[in-house]
């Protein structure tokens, strides 16, 4: 396992925030659409978990999601972020707060 210094990891900026819209993005089996409120501001995150979650599914979810990593382009759509979540042999498991928290709520 590599490690990383407590520096670099600061660097991550993890927030919580909820998901307004999801769409499966076109001509991708993999992929979902997100359209994220964080509160002061809004972005659209591209995830690859089409396969195992339905875009209804998580309309309205509040999730973690990294803000802070350069924007990717994916089929030709924009994500800005980085949706957060458990890899397991099975699926990704959504990482869902266990209390009502604000969008925009930093991770630490």
């Amino acid at each position: 396992m590599d490690t990383v210094s407590l520096e670099d990891f600061k660097k991550v900026e993890i927030r919580i925030g909820k998901v307004t819209s999801c769409s499966k993005v076109e001509n991708a089996d993999k992929l979902l659409k997100l359209q994220v409120d964080f509160g002061d501001f809004q972005r659209q995150i591209i995830s690859a978990i089409a396969q195992f979650y339905n875009p209804e599914d998580l309309e309205g979810k509040k999730l973690p999601f990294i803000v802070n990593l350069e924007p990717r382009n994916f089929r030709g759509e924009e994500s800005q972020g980085m949706l957060v979540a458990m890899d397991t042999e099975e699926k990704p498991v959504l990482l869902i707060p266990n209390e009502d928290v604000k969008e925009g709520t930093l991770v630490v």
